[in-house]
């Protein structure tokens, strides 16, 4: 997964300061509703993994492109005349409805080797016209939908699409040998742990990290998602406050 992901700054170097950071974050980012569109919701829940454009990292994550271009009809005469094979249109509907109805299936309930995203149907109603244009399908990007969300709800989407997928729910706290070692921290004692200056630092930019025993500084093995603003981090350190993870 670290094929998709940046890693944070190195340590400076002995005697010179670190790069300027400020936190800023919009008044009242905590209770306002924003407009969602699909593009927001996939960058919320899809491209930590599947990267900006859809492509994923096989063959460890998939690209998206090839399943929801299978849900358009015209998608798949044209991917099936390109290959020298043509297909009358009844057959690519039939294709197409069975392709929608696995695509449905797997943003409700996840695959394999994907969790299942904690997505609503209308949030799902919104993403999938998204995911046709990132596809490229035709037509797609007339069929954009937005939607309104809280800021818990983007914290709560960020939570358990993006910190979720390697920080486990509960746990010990790993000390700096522990963490050097590769240990995880788990979400129940982020809020205990670091202050929200520094975790929206760490998840928007990156910080280094003291690990090992006598601790040093070090560049950390935790990615850097600079797609989510300082909003959008800051939500994610208040749902946790809000809804603290429990065995």
């Amino acid at each position: 997964m670290g094929r998709t992901w940046d890693l944070g700054p190195a340590p400076p170097v002995s005697g010179k300061e670190g790069s300027f950071w400020r936190l800023d974050l919009s008044p009242g980012y905590a209770t306002q509703m924003v407009t969602l569109h699909g593009s927001d919701l996939y960058r919320l829940n899809c491209r930590a993994c599947h990267g900006e454009l859809g492509h994923g990292a096989p063959p460890e994550i998939n690209s998206v492109t090839g399943p929801v271009q299978a849900t358009s009809t015209a998608a798949t005469m044209e991917r099936m005349k390109k290959a020298g094979r043509e297909m009358s249109r009844s057959d690519a509907t039939a294709i197409a409805k069975e392709s929608k109805a696995l695509l449905r299936q797997r943003l409700h309930l996840g695959g394999q080797h994907m969790p299942p995203p904690s997505l609503s149907q209308t949030e799902i109603h919104s993403l999938v016209p998204y995911l046709e244009q990132l596809s490229e399908v035709p037509g797609a990007e007339r069929n954009q939908i937005a939607v309104k969300e809280s800021s818990y709800r983007i914290g709560e989407h960020v939570v358990k699409s993006i910190c979720h997928i390697c920080h486990s729910a509960t746990g010990p706290n790993p000390d700096p040998t522990q963490l050097l070692e590769g240990a995880i921290p788990p979400l129940s004692t982020l809020t205990t742990r670091v202050s929200l200056p520094e975790f929206v630092r760490k998840v928007t930019s990156g910080s280094t990290i003291a690990l090992g025993t006598p601790s040093a500084p070090y560049r950390g093995r935790m990615p850097v998602f600079p797609f989510l603003s300082q909003d959008e981090a800051a939500a994610a350190y208040q749902y946790l406050i809000l809804y603290p993870p429990q065995p």
